[in-house]
């Protein structure tokens, strides 16, 4: 499909300071996520988008590809957009460095979206969100039109409850992105939008400026890592998901 996949790292965060270099089950998160997009077979070249050093220096020690880009950038998007001008690309994914349980089935699933839907030009996934999550402002949420293309991302709980208030009835946005690459490039260079700002969520730009996203949905997706208390629940998962593995080696 002429697909790189750019995972953008930096070190400073204020809910998680240093958290690419996090130890998941005896792997940094950086790596865990830099293995499960290699994985996806319609992925040509993986790179990591950084502009510090430690990041840089793990990534280059496990054999991966990595970028140094600008310490500027005011977001992941404008650092993956400096790689990406560099790359002759159709399709550009940004997987986010936080998504230690990325599958490659949904780098999949989101590349195919954008392919086939010719009036979007971003594609991403969303799933199911538990009634616990509702409420959760770390957690965004999304709406689709019928032709499941997004209505609206916020961290608010849409829609609202007048009818029920079944975990069901909302879908949670998942951080992971394709882009056109061209037009990755063009929304760069737009302007900050009012929605964007308030809800400090980057897709609104997009959807402010009428350019259409694509949003597929997803049986398969694990906690991302905000704070450190969240390194736990994904090393739980990832010790279900090898138990899971050993049960299937022994019945072959």
């Amino acid at each position: 499909m002429n697909a790189a996949a750019i995972i953008p790292a930096r070190y400073k965060s204020s809910r998680f300071p240093g958290k690419p270099l996090a130890d998941i089950a005896g792997q940094t998160m950086i790596e865990r996520v830099y293995r499960r997009t290699e994985m996806c077979e319609l992925i040509d070249l993986v790179i990591v988008a950084t502009d510090d050093s430690r990041i840089a220096e793990e990534v280059k020690s496990f054999g991966g590809s990595v970028r140094m880009t600008d310490s500027d950038h005011s977001s992941g998007t404008d650092r993956i957009a400096e790689v990406a001008e560099d790359l002759n690309k159709e399709f550009i994914v940004n997987v986010q460095g936080d998504e230690p349980l990325i599958r490659a089935d949904m780098i999949e699933d989101a590349l195919l979206l954008l392919r086939e839907d010719e009036k979007a030009v971003i594609s991403t996934l969303a799933s199911t969100l538990s009634p616990q999550e509702v409420d959760n402002p770390d957690t965004v949420k999304v709406v689709r039109d019928l032709e499941g293309r997004a209505l609206y991302f916020s961290r608010a709980p849409i829609p609202g409850r007048r009818d029920s208030g079944r975990g069901g009835d909302f879908w949670q946005h998942i951080g992971l992105y394709v882009f056109h690459r061209e037009f990755l490039l063009r929304f760069t260079e737009l302007e900050p939008t009012p929605l964007e700002r308030r809800e400090g969520l980057e897709q609104l730009r997009a959807l402010e400026n009428g350019y259409e996203i694509s949003v597929g949905i997803t049986e398969h997706h694990g906690p991302g890592v905000d704070r450190p208390e969240d390194v736990d629940s994904v090393e739980n998962i990832l010790a279900q998901e090898e138990i899971g593995n050993d049960r299937q080696r022994e019945t072959r």
